[in-house]
């Protein structure tokens, strides 16, 4: 997702490329449910940045953008539910997952990844 966050490509490019490398293990879920999201003077802007598209689907991204991308990965299904708390979410067959998020910067000379950790160099 990443490498797709270049200006030029889109939305459905990020979504594509990220589902493309879970789909081919053929034993992850991917869940819908959720997804990324723009960056700027809110929490959780849009535009939404799905993990599943198809190429050359949905927005155009531009120098100077900001988005989360967030792959949440299953080890069964990706069907959730959110427990008595109304924060917690979990796979309705309570298999085990994983969330990650880097937030990216669009920029002339391709993605400017924003939260690598220090030491961490840019994929």
């Amino acid at each position: 997702g990443i490498r797709a966050s270049v200006a030029g490509n889109t939305l459905g490019d990020i979504g594509h490329a990220i589902q493309s490398v879970i789909e081919a293990e053929n034993r992850w879920g991917l869940i819908e449910d959720y997804t990324g999201h723009g960056i700027g003077t809110e929490m959780h802007m849009e535009p939404n940045v799905h993990n599943y598209g198809d190429p050359g689907e949905g927005l155009v991204l531009e120098v100077g953008m900001a988005i989360a991308i967030e792959p949440m990965v299953t080890a069964g299904t990706h069907l959730t539910k959110t427990l008595s708390d109304n924060w917690t979410v979990v796979t309705i067959d309570d298999s085990i997952a994983s969330h990650w998020e880097h937030t990216i910067a669009i920029t002339e000379s391709g993605p400017k990844v924003l939260t690598l950790r220090e030491g961490e160099t840019q994929p």
